[in-house]
Parts: C-alpha cells; sequence; structure tokens
C-alpha cells in the first residue's frame, strides 16, 4: 500500500510545472517544494524511495483524481466496456496538460531497478478503472480482468503519448483493442458457428 497525505500531494502538485524541464530528479521536488514554500530537503522523508517514488506516487494521485471524476458522472446507465473507455478517458483528459511528465515518470519506471514500482503503479491504476466502473467480481475473473485492462492501459497509453494531443485516435485505438480482446474471449462454440 502506498503511503497517501496531503503533503505528498502537495508536494508532488508542486513538482510537476518543473518535471518538463528537470525530470522527475530530486532537483525537481526540490524546486516544487522551494515554490510552495516548503522546506527543499522534505522530498527525503516524504518519497523515501526517491524520485520513482514521486512518479508512483503521482500516479497514485491521478487515479484517485480519475476515480473522483468518474463519480461524479452517471456511468451506471452504460455497459461496462462503455464505462471502461469513459473512464480511460477521463484518465487521459486529466493527463493532458502533463504529457512531458508522464512521459518522464515512465523512462525512470521502465528502468529495470524500478521493474516493481512500474509493475505495483499499473495494477494499481487498473484496478482504480475497475473500481470506478463498479466491478463486483470476487473470483478469479478479479484477476483476469485486472490484467487485461492493465494491457489495454499500457497500449493505449503508448499510442497516446505518440500522437499529438489526440485522444480521439487513442480511443479509438482503445476501441479497437477492446473489440479485439472481446473477439478473443468468445467461446469456441460461438466462433464455430
Amino acid at each position: 500500500m502506498i503511503e497517501r497525505s496531503a503533503e505528498r500531494d502537495a508536494a508532488i502538485l508542486a513538482t510537476l510545472p518543473h518535471v518538463p524541464r528537470l525530470g522527475w530528479t530530486a532537483a525537481a521536488l526540490e524546486a516544487g517544494l522551494r515554490g510552495a514554500g516548503e522546506e527543499p530537503a522534505a522530498h527525503r522523508w516524504l518519497f523515501p524511495t526517491g524520485p520513482a517514488g514521486a512518479a508512483e506516487a503521482w500516479s497514485d494521485l491521478a487515479d484517485r483524481r480519475m476515480e473522483e471524476a468518474a463519480a461524479r458522472e452517471d456511468l451506471a446507465a452504460l455497459r461496462t466496456p462503455a464505462r471502461i473507455r469513459r473512464i480511460l478517458e477521463i484518465r487521459l483528459q486529466q493527463t493532458s496538460p502533463h504529457r512531458d511528465a508522464l512521459r518522464r515518470a515512465l523512462s525512470i519506471l521502465a528502468l529495470p531497478w524500478n521493474a516493481r514500482i512500474m509493475a505495483r503503479t499499473l495494477a494499481r491504476t487498473a484496478d482504480a478503472v475497475w473500481a470506478a466502473a463498479s466491478d463486483t467480481s470476487a473470483d478469479f475473473s478479479w484477476y483476469t480482468r485486472r490484467a487485461s485492462l492493465a494491457g489495454l492501459y499500457a497500449a493505449t497509453l503508448t499510442f497516446w503519448l505518440r500522437e499529438p494531443e489526440d485522444t480521439a485516435a487513442a480511443l479509438d485505438f482503445l476501441d479497437r483493442r477492446m473489440t479485439d480482446l472481446a473477439r478473443a474471449m468468445r467461446p469456441k462454440a460461438a466462433k464455430a458457428s
């Protein structure tokens, strides 16, 4: 479980404007804290695992904000795939002003020694999306749904980061991947008919 606090959230928000120039580094964290009127060295105890931990904390904050935004919408009338699509659209829209920070976060989390943090971050996001979609599964499908969504989200995010500010194209890409997944999950008997 990731540590959460208002101080950590505030430090992340203050750091975000510095990340495109400085990356997820101690310098960016110090600049953010200094700009917020806090002790620059506070990043050492707020994020004891360093910049990778700060990037993970940002992802967790983004997950919570995505869930809050989804809760303000009436998603109950939508079928599950449409709910998932809308929730991921919210996530992309919220992240759009911070594309460079996201690129920098992914580059630091992709380092081999941060593989565990990257996996934990992706799993947490997939779980947050399913929670926002009101998933109540408690059997083996709980795991398969999250694993499938983690793959869909990672692929969509990669596509989205390649496209110049085109969320619609990324959502079209997501739609195609969801259709492919649904087709692959159909029982073999349905395929034979």
